[in-house]
């Protein structure tokens, strides 16, 4: 009896984790902003809800489109390996952004009412603790191109 306890147990605070997991993504606005002399992309990741703008005047008024449940599992995991606090101390790999080589790239979380922003970095060259979320987010404005 106390084993089918502890395995009850284990498995409901298992499936617990997994909810909490996906309300602090939802409790979290991304916003990623690629820009140079002749470019601009604004890409803003909220409750699994994607939206691109490629004006900076913001007369393209983007529109909302859902992320898939497989991309935004994904997201959700990726979210959770951030350590925020880290964020706007990250050194970029590349300063190809110096000289025109790379757009001028920046990533903000709003996160429970608190701002965590990176410093400027190379777009397409993020730095390695954000790799993985930064080319994720852009994985989405190349898919929205394709289609």
């Amino acid at each position: 009896m106390k084993l089918i306890s502890l395995l009850f147990l284990t498995l409901f605070l298992g499936k617990g984790c997994e909810n909490t997991k996906a309300q602090e993504i939802d409790a979290a606005i991304i916003e990623y902003v690629a820009n140079t002399r002749g470019f601009y992309q604004k890409i803003v990741v909220e409750k699994q809800q994607l939206s691109i703008s490629k004006e900076r005047d913001q007369q393209d008024k983007p529109v909302a489109t859902k992320i898939s449940d497989a991309d935004w599992n994904e997201l959700i995991n990726l979210f959770q390996d951030l350590n925020l606090e880290e964020i706007p101390d990250l050194k970029s790999p590349t300063e190809k952004r110096f000289y025109d080589g790379a757009a001028i790239a920046n990533l903000k979380i709003t996160y429970k009412g608190k701002i965590y922003e990176s410093k400027s970095f190379d777009h397409g060259f993020p730095p390695v603790e954000i790799k993985k979320l930064v080319n994720k987010i852009n994985s989405f404005a190349k898919q929205n191109d394709e289609n």
